[in-house]
């Protein structure tokens, strides 16, 4: 069995489709998904999926960075509401974006911080969005860490060294998605570095299909091309990828163990 870390599977680019979707993802042996919240907008549709798909959807909460405005302050008092309304399996997807815009920097560090604080006061792990933004991920991940924080760094494609670091916080672990499939990216190389205890799979569908469908609509159900490559990374059976990457998941988000 394996578990899409993160899925944006109430994305409107699969709007008419879901139980299409939901299904493939099944034949393909993928039985849990996890769903990264965007912004208010998207809440009431990924809340949606989970009601209605409880044995295989799992709900998250929180605030883009791409989506953090001028007025944050705003922003996070509604997504405070919702967090603390109902039962989410995690605080995401946050973080730092500094690929698009850096004009907002300050903004999106305050709702990064703070939506860290409020993981750690309900004890559920983040879901980290860092792009080009290790850095000021880290300085604010160094200020908190403990043992109540944990989480995963989202669509990782950083450095060994900054794959090491992300380790030594002893409670985060690394999304691998389908970036690792392609030819020129070299996370392949980075990847076999690390022990594959420290990561768990994804696909950030409706993006970054993996090769051989890359370009296309992703979706969970490609979930096994990505354990095909580790397995040849690892130079292990798939199977013992889809065991341990699906323990790690289990591990890192309890609240799905027994759904």
């Amino acid at each position: 069995m394996y578990i899409d870390t993160h899925t944006h599977l109430f994305s409107e680019k699969f709007e008419g489709e879901y139980d299409a979707v939901i299904q493939r993802a099944l034949d393909a042996g993928v039985h849990k998904l996890l769903l990264p919240n965007i912004d208010l907008d998207t809440v009431e549709a990924m809340n949606a999926l989970e009601e209605k798909y409880p044995e295989n959807c799992f709900s998250m909460m929180g605030l883009h960075p791409s989506n953090v405005s001028e007025d944050v302050d705003q922003q996070l008092a509604q997504v405070r509401a919702e967090l603390f309304a109902r039962p989410y399996v995690a605080v995401g997807e946050i973080g730092i974006d500094l690929y698009w815009d850096k004009t907002l920097l300050a903004q999106q560090q305050k709702a990064f911080e703070q939506q860290l604080l409020w993981a750690k006061e309900l004890k559920l792990p983040i879901v980290i969005h860092a792009r080009e933004s290790f850095d000021e991920i880290f300085e604010i991940v160094n200020q908190h860490n403990d043992e109540n924080l944990t989480g995963v760094f989202h669509c990782f494609t950083g450095t060994v060294e900054q794959a090491q670091k992300i380790i030594n916080y002893g409670g985060f672990k690394m999304g691998i998605g389908g970036v690792v499939t392609f030819k020129k990216a070299g996370l392949d190389k980075v990847v076999k570095e690390i022990p594959l205890e420290h990561l768990v799979l994804e696909t950030d569908s409706p993006y970054l299909a993996p090769s051989p469908n890359r370009g296309k609509r992703n979706e969970s159900a490609y979930i096994p091309f990505i354990a095909d490559k580790l397995s040849d990374i690892y130079e292990i059976p798939v199977e013992e990828i889809a065991r341990i990457t699906t323990q790690n998941a289990e591990e890192l988000f309890p609240k799905i163990q027994n759904a």
